[in-house]
């Protein structure tokens, strides 16, 4: 999952950014309120975490210029504007969430999930029933997926994780999770199967596309979105 950051101050900024990336997340990082408008306006993200006062232009006109635009992407405040007043316009120009500096981070990652969770990446199904996130789509009982149009053969335990990885988007699932959800207690695999059968997905699902979607959360598990 993609996140722009944008805040001035660079003694927050640059260890927030590798926290995020360690978390799994593909961060782009901005100072000052043109270039991350700029951004914000010319590329998707998944969610935007803007600073109120920034130079030139402030994040509640981002948040603004996005909404106006139709983009619809989680926006996380971060600001030393602590007041109801400044709080309720925060929220009525479009933002999400809210954090006033300072704050613990282990806070606002949790707040992060929590949005990404809520956000427009959340799997539909369409029509046909397929499951959909962003231009993959997967039809379970014929075990096929498709990715920007092109059909994908799966197996029977490569349908079912792609499944479990489409139904709890943004979230990390343990490879315990994996575990139990694909394999019933007695017949529990070795534990570097579950390693071989993401690699095996990932190259037939990421293999022709330049976006991502399965992330290793080291030390931790895995992400899809």
């Amino acid at each position: 999952m993609r996140i722009l950051l944008v805040d001035d101050e660079i003694e927050l900024t640059y260890p927030l950014s590798r926290v995020l990336t360690r978390e799994g997340y593909k961060v782009d990082v901005s100072y000052n309120g043109n270039d991350g408008s700029k951004l914000a306006q010319e590329n998707y993200y998944d969610l935007l975490i803007l600073d109120w006062m920034l130079p030139e232009k402030t994040g509640l006109e981002i948040c603004q210029q996005i909404r106006a635009q139709g983009k619809q992407s989680p926006v996380l405040f971060l600001t030393a504007k602590d007041t109801l007043n400044d709080r309720v316009q925060g929220l009525d120009a479009g933002a999400d969430d809210y954090l006033v500096k300072p704050f613990e981070l282990r806070e606002l990652l949790a707040r992060v999930r929590a949005l990404l969770r809520r956000a427009g990446n959340d799997y539909h199904s369409d029509s046909t029933g397929r499951l959909v996130i962003a231009d993959l789509e997967l039809d379970v009982e014929n075990q096929i997926a498709y990715r920007q149009g092109k059909m994908i053969e799966l197996s029977q335990k490569e349908t079912r994780l792609l499944e479990y990885f489409m139904t709890n988007p943004g979230q990390i699932l343990t490879h315990d999770q994996i575990m139990q959800n694909l394999w019933a207690n007695d017949e529990q695999p070795e534990s570097n199967v579950i390693a071989a059968l993401i690699r095996l997905l990932r190259r037939k699902v990421e293999a022709n596309s330049k976006s991502q979607l399965i992330h290793t959360v080291y030390g931790k598990g895995y992400r899809f979105g």
